[in-house]
């Protein structure tokens, strides 16, 4: 019970915490003199085969000998499946050493030899971490250095299995330079201290050093078992210890244990604190980003072509004309009218599901609110990899607070539909708070038993899970009613037309007016999937995505491109008498989301082939479900804005009696 308040109060704070952007997480330097001791943190084993994180701890790796430790994480943290616990390997700052013996673990099970094995064959990653920075490692490959965050548990060689035993690693070091003008910082994990603003401090004149750069090496290395029986943990191992990265000796059986050991040594760098992450967000694939801007650009001036012509050639000139005319001559060409302008007394016609309609506008503002602040905050740097779980918090955190935004605008449309009615304004208030929110949930709760079943910790906790239920209904719907009174208390949208009491027919169509709507989606689509395959590889992948600049340019762009389609799209279907735009002019941009998870599916043959096993491949067809969902609602939204905006435009302007 305590560590359920406990967490929280610290989801709270995290949220709360988001508000307020003083600082950046994790961006002070942590001062080491020489002889600090520097401990090395762990965090979940990852594969991208499998998709499913596990602790560190449930292989026979060694143990620290104070006992296995959580660190701090918050709620981004605990969501994404991250569980950063203490390790064994520690390091005094500045001073090199060699042969350091960790432990030996007791002898191989049945169980934990398959166990072992199986994580070998899915090629799970070790993640050490120290002073928030994740080890590196290098490799090379037909002339070209890679870069590898963390290193494989093991490899099979010839039907053999070895283990990674020996470790080699570099601490990269900076002098450390006085930080001035900074008050008293808030943090979490290794970035939280306390820095002085003036004077200097007791031991501001001992020599100290930053941590900006930590790399590893793995090597198999097969210890003799017998030497290390009296061997106590750091003591120096009885025999020097080459570490070969290229060869392996340390092969794995049934009922034999295994010898761990380390090195360290520490190099001073010209690397400046705040660089200390350029090593793992080296620019690639710039030339890429911006191709998939001009792409962008392209799609966008064609359609403006096409909107431009629309209003003022056909727009314009038939609005001008119909002005020019007398009421005689009005009503004459009254009967001589074809197109949109005889659906004057039906286009504003409510749709069928108007309620539905509604929250899903509604719901769409907030998830498209949503996505443009924590795309700009994140571009703005308030949100770098550097502390993790601070994208998913801020998401999180934006979208409660944009519940405001979904009610007011589900429930003003609603009233607006119903030319002014004010009752069923609290029902649709109630469904925009709990419409996308309950899907999700329905949704992440059936992924979450499989990763219960599978023992995951990228299962979601049932204490979070609880948290975060009393985080919606404290804080999300409460703002969303708020919202929904608002939208209650605002004057309505007046149609500038009257409407018939009897519907017109609308005259038999030469092709399917959906097909025209789902074929619509491709042009969003083109100016997205470019971009979209440098997100899939950062979700799926495990690489950092940090490029937030081109994304927040590429959603401007995405988002303009669905306003236009859309409207094209609904003033050919008034040119051709057909007045139900209401839906249509939603999925004519919301379609761009069947594409998106087509995109997904061929992103899983193709990219992530060696996925493994039904339950790695439901999860992946479940989170990108979940995703599409929320963008099908963002960009619905805005084609039926600009949709209704040009509509109400349209017909504002023509003079009826």
């Amino acid at each position: 019970m305590d560590r359920f308040k406990i967490c929280f109060l610290a989801a709270i704070f995290s949220l709360i915490q988001l508000g307020f952007a003083f600082y950046l997480p994790g961006s002070y330097p942590h001062k080491y003199e020489v002889g600090d001791y520097l401990n090395v943190k762990v965090n979940s084993l990852t594969s991208i085969e499998t998709e499913m994180p596990f602790s560190y701890y449930s292989l026979p790796f060694c143990q620290p000998s104070e006992g296995i430790k959580d660190s701090a994480e918050n709620l981004g943290e605990l969501l994404m499946g991250d569980r950063i616990e203490n390790s064994p390997y520690r390091f005094k700052m500045f001073k090199n050493e060699s042969e350091i013996f960790l432990c030996q673990t007791e002898k191989l099970s049945g169980d934990g030899f398959k166990l072992l094995k199986k994580r070998i064959d899915e090629m799970y990653q070790v993640n050490p971490m120290l002073d928030n920075l994740p080890a590196i490692r290098y490799t090379k490959k037909d002339g070209y250095v890679l870069r590898w965050t963390g290193y494989p548990v093991g490899i099979k060689v010839q039907d053999v299995y070895y283990v990674f035993s020996h470790l080699k690693f570099k601490v990269l070091v900076h002098k450390y330079e006085e930080a001035a003008n900074v008050a008293r910082v808030m943090g979490t994990g290794d970035a939280a201290e306390v820095i002085p603003t003036m004077g200097k401090s007791k031991d501001s004149d001992v020599p100290g050093y930053m941590v900006v750069g930590f790399e590893v090496v793995p090597c198999s290395f097969a210890h003799n078992a017998d030497s290390t029986k009296k061997l106590k943990m750091y003591e120096r191992y009885t025999t020097p210890i080459k570490c070969d990265s290229t060869s392996v000796s340390m092969s794995v059986k049934e009922g034999q244990s295994i010898v761990f050991s380390y090195e360290v040594s520490f190099e001073e760098s010209d690397i400046k604190w705040p660089s200390r992450w350029d090593a793992y967000l080296k620019m690639e694939g710039s030339k890429v980003h911006w191709f998939s801007i001009l792409n962008s650009l392209m799609v966008i001036t064609f359609l403006a072509g096409i909107v431009l012509v629309i209003f003022l050639r056909t727009v314009r000139r038939d609005l001008t004309r119909y002005e020019e005319l007398d009421k005689e001559a009005q009503a004459q060409m009254n009967e001589e009218l074809s197109g949109w302008k005889l659906v004057v007394g039906d286009v504003f016609r409510a749709p069928s599901n108007p309620s539905l309609l509604c929250v899903m506008v509604g719901d769409g503002v907030q998830i498209l609110g949503m996505a443009v602040v924590t795309i700009l905050f994140a571009a703005l740097g308030f949100m770098s990899p550097a502390s993790r779980g601070t994208l998913i918090t801020g998401m999180l955190f934006f979208y409660m607070i944009l519940g405001i935004a979904a009610g007011y605008v589900a429930v003003r449309l609603w009233r607006t539909i119903g030319c002014g009615e004010h009752r069923g304004w609290m029902s649709v208030a109630w469904k925009a708070a709990c419409f996308f929110p309950g899907i999700a949930f329905l949704i992440l709760t059936t992924l979450n038993f499989l990763l219960w079943g599978s023992h995951s910790t990228g299962a979601i906790p049932f204490f979070l899970f609880v948290i975060l239920i009393l985080l919606w209904f404290s804080i999300s719907v409460p703002l969303t009613l708020i919202g929904g009174y608002f939208g209650a208390r605002a004057p309505h949208i007046e149609f500038p037309v009257r409407t018939n009491q009897i519907p017109r027919e609308i005259p038999a169509q030469k092709y399917p007016s959906w097909l025209l709507v789902l074929g619509a989606g491709t042009l969003p689509f083109g100016t997205l999937f470019i971009e979209l395959f440098f997100i899939m590889s950062s979700i799926w992948m495990g690489r950092v995505y940090y490029v937030f600049g081109f994304l927040f340019v590429v959603m401007i762009l995405l988002v303009v491109v669905c306003a236009e389609v859309s409207l094209v799209l609904t003033y050919m279907h008034l040119c051709v008498e057909d007045y139900k735009w209401w839906w249509k002019s939603f999925f004519a941009s919301g379609s761009v989301a069947i594409y998106i998870f087509i995109y997904s599916i061929n992103y899983l043959v193709f990219d992530l082939k060696n996925l493994s096993g039904p339950v790695s491949a439901t999860l992946y067809l479940g989170y990108s479900l979940f995703m599409v969902l929320a963008i099908m609602l963002a960009t619905g939204t805005v084609g039926f804005l600009s949709s209704f905006w040009f509509v109400h435009y349209l017909f504002s302007s023509v003079k009826l009696d």
